[in-house]
């Protein structure tokens, strides 16, 4: 929904927000691509991520045998084919083609919606890559933790698996380690730990690895605005702005924190994402990870929820990704294997 959010004023400044929308920016769904409530690259690549975890499992429940960051870069390829890249090449000689299950079979996930340039030249050098080869580019760009929220349902090691992930396609430390203090943080607040203290996680597994002084410099801005913002309580653009625009990975989980932090509801916190000159989508859809996870659906406006496009594919994969990490505690048996067949 923060993806949708702000999907129509992506690429607008703030002087262009509000001199379409008004001076409070947008205040609910507008349109774009169409319609209202549409989303983004964002969220099919946060649907597909969610998809290569599930496998990932599954494949690992099914054969005692898993390599996730292969079956990870399985599931970015079938969303690479929703872009219009044909399957024969996305052909491995080993594994054969990757286009089965059923996200890949749904007619609307194939809407060219603005994809990244990185995500894309990336994915489809795959094969000089490597199937599961971090990408060999140097991009901190943010098309790596917009769409990583799902690797903190995988209780096991997310921090390591958001890394892995993002890797695939940004090259540069800081657009992995963005990715994995993301996935640790929303892995804590899973496990009921305020906010504040799963950021303070995330801060102590990023500070330990190569290459962390940007995450942690922008982590450690988020904060501290935050903390400036407790005595002026009121979210504007121009104190978003103050972290960046959000088009490189660490603005991005900079503003999604500070939104979060100080946000008093999901409405507030989602819109406070948006009306900003910069990566709006990007930067909503992590914030409605971020609040959504911490306020639960009932905080979402019910109008939102009804007016999201592809919502009913987007909430099987969420009910999906609930009932795996349930397991973990419940042992309930893993989402069916004709969804997320192994590999």
């Amino acid at each position: 929904m923060g993806d949708a959010l702000g999907a129509p004023i992506e690429f607008l400044t703030l002087e262009q927000i509000r001199e379409r929308h008004g001076p409070e920016g947008v205040t609910g769904y507008e349109e774009a691509y169409g319609r209202l409530g549409a989303i983004t690259d964002d969220t099919q690549m946060t649907l597909f991520t969610a998809e290569g975890f599930l496998r990932a499992q599954n494949s690992y429940r099914k054969t005692g045998y898993c390599k996730p960051r292969v079956v990870m870069h399985r599931a970015y390829l079938r969303w690479l084919h929703t872009q219009g890249v044909p399957e024969e090449e996305l052909m491995d000689p080993e594994l054969g083609s990757p286009l089965d299950g059923w996200l890949v079979e749904r007619a609307e996930l194939h809407e060219r919606r603005a994809p990244g340039n990185t995500c894309l030249t990336s994915l489809a050098g795959w094969k000089a890559q490597g199937l599961g080869e971090p990408a060999k580019n140097g991009s901190k760009g943010c098309g790596g933790v917009m769409r990583i929220a799902p690797a903190g349902l995988f209780a096991t090691d997310p921090f390591r698996f958001g890394c892995e992930a993002a890797a695939l396609t940004h090259g540069h430390p800081t657009g992995l380690l963005a990715s994995g203090a993301f996935s640790i943080i929303l892995s804590e607040v899973l496990l009921d730990r305020l906010l504040p203290m799963a950021i303070d996680t995330a801060l102590w597994m990023t500070r330990g690895a190569k290459g962390s002084e940007e995450t942690v410099a922008a982590i450690e801005a988020a904060v501290r605005l935050a903390n400036e913002a407790a005595l002026t309580p009121e979210l504007t653009p121009e104190a978003v702005a103050r972290l960046g625009e959000g088009w490189v990975a660490e603005e991005a989980l900079a503003i999604a924190l500070y939104c979060a932090l100080t946000a008093p509801d999901f409405r507030s916190g989602a819109l406070a994402a948006v009306n900003h000159g910069g990566d709006s989508d990007s930067t909503g859809a992590m914030t409605g990870s971020l609040l959504g996870t911490l306020l639960g659906v009932s905080a979402i406006p019910d109008e939102w929820i009804e007016e999201l496009e592809d919502r009913e594919i987007i909430a099987t994969v969420a009910e999906d990704l609930a009932a795996h990490f349930a397991g973990y505690s419940t042992g309930r048996p893993p989402p069916d294997y004709e969804r997320y067949p192994p590999w």
